[in-house]
């Protein structure tokens, strides 16, 4: 049979955010067997956190198309035409990931496409759940050789093949490195739509770096917010940032702004990046801009701060009123996969990083057939999860879809303009619902 990689590889990315689909998009072209041209086709999967074409575009992952589409009918399209792509990377929660894994398996393809998963970002929670419910694919993506050996450690633990994992680093790395520049002095705050999660750690967040600004009229500091009121991400945010800015008694000091758009072209005017735990400190660090990652609200797993120790960045705001900069330890930071070829690592530039992927890819791509996808969870290892697992994503048992499912057609005209209108609307109730009413609520029930 003639080699998959003798062409352009066809690449479809099935995407469930906004950053999801930023990590996916960057991550097939950058795993790509070099010298392939790579076809990008987009499919964001319908549901909570569907992103707005205003959020696609501030990411600035670009595709040939990117449309809308249930799970259900993703497995349709590849059951249609299963020679349309070489490559399926699957930007998901683990859940999504494994309903797919056995949706594909189920189809029973003659000739598969190669299958490739990851995360987006920092792994700091739920490491076995999330890993196992990724197991099954070609390729699990580790971001960091300090991700890789943990990820091998929990899939030989339980005894399943860790052959998948596969060392690499986040695709959107990059941007100059910092320099400081006279004149300039520019303070960016990383929010979190669910990081911290209560009203008064963010009143409290938001509180200290008007502050922060009030204390230093010369410094701009710049609340970077990840989607506008109405708008939704990986997380329900049910405290935007934006509503409680908004009663801010006296108002916000003039060199005090929220701001949106890319975090790279954000990052690029940073003379301190300042967060909880969001990836964007990756981001900053691996471009040497100083990064703080705040202790005020503790060191503790839920806000995922927990990852950052030993890396020298941890610091509260007195400190930073204080003037504080912290500086990165660069062994942490090289272990973390981040300021690759820095002057520890001697391994050579962020480029190199992708090195294993692109040829664990090509060889899959270019060898014989590959075998049939075998996730760890069955019906014979996990009979109480999965079925219910696969069902929330109208599948069977066996990874077929269910008749709901398999009796799902796109409309057309009158009827998909109805659909949409309806979908767009219910979208609207629900995040009406988190971030208005559910609060109300529970400030009632506190009475």
């Amino acid at each position: 049979m003639p080699s998959r990689t003798s062409h352009a590889v066809r690449v479809a990315v099935l995407a469930d955010s906004d950053t999801r689909w930023k990590w996916g998009a960057l991550t097939a072209r950058r795993i790509a067997p070099a010298g392939r041209a790579v076809e990008l086709s987009g499919f964001l999967l319908r549901g909570r956190a569907t992103p707005t074409a205003r959020q696609l575009a501030e990411v600035g992952a670009e595709a040939a198309e990117v449309r809308e589409i249930t799970g259900t009918a993703f497995l349709a399209a590849l059951a249609a035409d299963p020679g349309a792509y070489d490559l399926v990377v699957l930007a998901l929660v683990g859940g999504g990931v494994q309903a797919m894994l056995h949706g594909i398996a189920a189809l029973g393809l003659a000739r598969r496409p190669v299958v490739v998963t990851g995360y987006v970002g920092v792994v700091y929670e739920k490491l076995a759940d999330g890993l196992l419910l990724r197991h099954g694919a070609d390729v699990v993506l580790a971001n960091s050789r300090h991700d890789a050996l943990r990820f091998r450690d929990v899939y030989e633990g339980v005894g399943a093949d860790a052959a998948c994992v596969t060392e690499a680093a986040l695709p959107f790395l990059g941007g100059a490195r910092y320099a400081p520049r006279e004149g300039r002095d520019t303070v960016v705050f990383a929010a979190q739509p669910s990081v911290p999660v209560t009203r008064a750690d963010r009143a409290y967040v938001l509180r200290r770096l008007i502050e922060h600004a009030r204390l230093h009229p010369r410094r701009e500091v710049l609340l970077k917010l990840r989607s506008r009121v109405g708008e939704q991400t990986t997380h329900v945010e049910e405290f935007p940032y934006q509503r409680l800015a908004e009663r801010t008694p006296g108002g916000l000091p003039p060199n005090f702004r929220l701001v949106y758009g890319n975090m790279g072209e954000v990052l690029d005017a940073a003379d301190l990046l300042v967060t909880v735990s969001s990836t964007a400190a990756l981001e900053a660090l691996h471009r040497r801009i100083p990064t703080a990652i705040l202790t005020d609200l503790g060191i503790r797993e839920p806000l995922g701060n927990h990852h950052f120790i030993g890396s020298g960045c941890l610091a509260s705001f007195d400190q930073l009123d204080s003037g504080l900069k912290p500086r990165a330890d660069a062994v942490w930071a090289d272990r973390q996969g981040v300021a690759a070829g820095g002057a520890t690592s001697g391994e050579g530039s962020y480029a190199a990083a992708f090195d294993q992927a692109r040829d664990r890819v090509a060889k899959l791509l270019d060898g014989p057939e590959l075998p049939p996808i075998a996730p760890y969870y069955t019906r014979t290892t996990a009979p109480g999860y999965l079925p219910q697992l696969l069902a929330r994503h109208r599948l069977g048992p066996d990874g077929r879809p269910l008749p709901a499912g398999a009796t799902a057609r796109d409309a057309s005209g009158m009827r998909r303009a109805v659909r949409q209108a309806v979908r767009g609307a219910a979208r609207g109730a629900y995040r009406h619902g988190v971030q208005r009413v559910a609060p109300v609520i529970r400030r009632m029930g506190e009475l």
